[in-house]
């Protein structure tokens, strides 16, 4: 993200809050093979209760590049090469609050079976449409619930205190119920995936921000995801309700209609995309019972109508298009 301009900087920031991107190059990327997820967290967890010398000694070997990141950019505690910044790693971590959050997540997360497994899928079908993707390395850390998702251009980084489901007692004090029913362990898999197809195919910054690129961008990473992990229809990576979805089918007329009518298909304004974007409900134009990211939502629905009627079009022909005047044309979502 060092390379956006400051403009659509300001404007990520404000939709996508759990997610830090970087452009450093100093981690290897895995094999394609099966992904083996790497436990930090625990590495963590071992030096912070134990004052394990060779659980520091891995972080700082072995896991240099996760450690800078945790505590440069994550925590913000100072830099890695400070002579006394082992200890106040260790001091931030020995709050009693952030003490029971990694033995929960320790407790939670005994292994990662099941998400390795995913994750190995997604990434074999993922470069079978995109031969040049690479896999990253894939680990986990407790963020005292900062970033769920961290990327660089080889690493990603997986904060399982975020996903420790929407009743977690802790959530309940500093979360509304809308950020809560995203931090499932279910969602760990899809996340990883929409936050690194984004940070592989950012929007194009050179383009000029309106609501329906911004909305066709976003729609086509979902659209993407969902082909990927084999879901039944974007709902499920939006994590939509049954009562969303049914709002959603009811609604989607309506909706296109009064974007069109108000003149805001082609707005530029960044608070006004924000309102179609943002993860809490779209109230404000669409009253009560609307879901969040109804601008993705709204997003995918056309990129599935174009495909439905390019069915020759890859997905990596698909990411790789950012002309999305001439999508929405050929989508046929106007008629």
């Amino acid at each position: 993200m060092k390379e956006l301009k400051p403009l659509f900087l300001l404007f990520m920031s404000m939709l996508f809050v759990s997610c830090w991107m970087s452009t450093d190059k100093g981690v290897e990327h895995q094999k394609e093979e099966d992904v083996s997820v790497l436990r930090y967290d625990k590495l963590l967890n071992e030096y912070v209760r134990s004052n394990s010398f060779s659980a520091l000694q891995k972080m700082n070997m072995e896991y240099r590049q996760p450690t800078k990141i945790l505590i440069e950019d994550v925590l913000s505690i100072g830099q890695v090469g400070d002579d006394t910044i082992s200890q106040k790693l260790k001091t931030f971590y020995s709050d009693t609050t952030l003490l029971r959050l990694m033995n929960d997540v320790d407790e939670r997360f005994p292994n990662l079976d099941r998400l390795e497994e995913g994750l190995t899928k997604g990434f074999k079908k993922l470069i079978k449409e995109v031969p040049s993707m690479r896999v990253p390395i894939i680990y986990t850390q407790v963020s005292a619930l900062n970033e769920s998702i961290v990327l660089t251009d080889s690493l990603l980084g997986i904060s399982l205190d975020k996903y420790m489901g929407e009743d977690y007692p802790l959530y309940k004090r500093f979360y509304y119920d809308y950020q809560r029913r995203t931090m499932r362990p279910d969602r760990i898999l899809t996340d990883c995936f929409l936050f690194y197809l984004m940070g592989q195919y950012p929007f194009p910054s050179e383009d000029r921000i309106s609501l329906i690129n911004v909305m066709l961008h976003y729609g086509k990473i979902n659209y993407v995801v969902q082909q990927i992990l084999g879901k039944r229809s974007v709902y499920e990576v939006l994590g939509y309700s049954k009562a969303e979805q049914q709002w959603c089918s009811s609604n989607d007329k309506r909706v296109w209609e009064y974007m069109v009518s108000n003149g805001h298909l082609y707005a530029s304004d960044p608070m006004l995309i924000r309102q179609y974007m943002k993860p809490s409900p779209v109230t404000v134009f669409f009253g009560e019972g609307a879901p969040p990211l109804i601008g993705t939502w709204l997003g995918a629905r056309i990129i599935s109508e174009y495909m439905k009627h390019h069915k020759q079009v890859s997905l990596q022909q698909l990411l790789d298009m950012t002309d999305y005047k001439l999508i929405l044309e050929e989508s046929n979502y106007l008629d």
